[in-house]
């Protein structure tokens, strides 16, 4: 009887089963599968098993290791960066004045822009030479002084992997904001408030309340931000076309799939790189699964 009663339960739940399996498992097998094949659309009559032979060009190709440093760079720039310019706006907003919901809704605004959207707005409208606002700003300032010679670097060719790391701060730093401020507005006023009367200074109630408060939330806006921006696509393609030392694991992975056409070895490297996410998602959910147990009594 309990058994028939708990298969009554989940059968509800088996078409949203099935359609899981068959959205995310399947062309998840297919892809390994795939990635022990020696097929490459350039050489048809080529194609066969191949083991791991295709792991281990993944794990020697000295273009995919610089990926993996690009990736890496353009990770910890932009989650660091996006860390302490989110961190210092959520402080500027868990303070009341007027105008506080107005100056919250622009501050969300970058992180609800399409990505696409998003980079092809730094591109052209900000890093551009020839009429870019970076190259404006610096023609009318040069010309407040009478000067009719101004700088006018090309951003994108001189510091290429720079321009898509501001894209992507400008970007991700609201999202950071967010958490952040939610996790300001946990605090204990009363706590806070103690501190104060007490003689604590800002700075002391900053260094001994609120950072050791936050460091939960910091860990997991670190965590997940890392997860979306290690897989970032969108900006390093639009903005320099993996060119200039920028193409990180993704566009690495677009490029030995869509122009290479090696199918084998850009499925292994697909699932190298999922592995690699996995591990770095299982961190943030253990981060995440802590916090709520931390604030699950309160």
């Amino acid at each position: 009887m309990d058994r028939a009663r708990a298969r009554t339960r989940r059968a509800p739940l088996l078409p949203a089963l099935v359609f899981l399996v068959v959205v995310t498992q399947l062309p998840f097998v297919a892809t390994v599968v795939i990635s022990f094949l020696r097929w490459n659309a350039l050489a048809p009559d080529n194609r066969g098993f191949a083991a791991f032979g295709n792991y281990r060009a993944v794990f020697t190709d000295p273009v995919l290791r610089n990926a993996v440093w690009t990736t890496i760079l353009l990770t910890v720039t932009v989650v660091l960066v996006s860390l302490l310019l989110g961190l210092g706006l959520a402080l500027l907003l868990d303070r009341t004045f007027r105008g506080r919901g107005i100056v919250r809704t622009l501050l969300i605004t970058p992180f609800l822009v399409v990505p696409v959207a998003s980079a092809l707005l730094w591109k052209h409208a900000l890093f551009n030479a020839s009429y870019g606002l970076l190259n404006g700003s610096l023609t009318w300032l040069w010309g407040l002084f009478g000067s009719d010679d101004p700088p006018q670097p090309d951003w994108l060719t001189s510091a290429p992997l720079a321009a898509v790391e501001v894209a992507l701060i400008w970007q991700w730093t609201p999202f950071m904001m967010l958490i952040l401020l939610a996790g300001l507005q946990s605090r204990p006023a009363d706590v806070v408030e103690a501190a104060r009367v007490d003689g604590a200074s800002a700075v002391d109630v900053f260094r001994y309340l609120t950072l050791p408060h936050l460091r939960r939330y910091l860990e997991l806006a670190a965590l997940l931000g890392t997860i979306f921006i290690i897989q970032n696509f969108d900006a390093v393609f639009t903005i320099t076309s993996g060119g200039l030392g920028t193409a990180n694991l993704p566009y690495t992975i677009y490029q030995t799939f869509y122009q290479a056409h090696d199918y084998g070895r850009a499925s292994a490297q697909g699932v190298v790189v999922l592995i690699g996410s996995l591990l770095v998602a299982t961190l943030a959910l253990r981060t995440v699964s802590s916090l709520l147990r931390e604030e699950g009594p309160r």
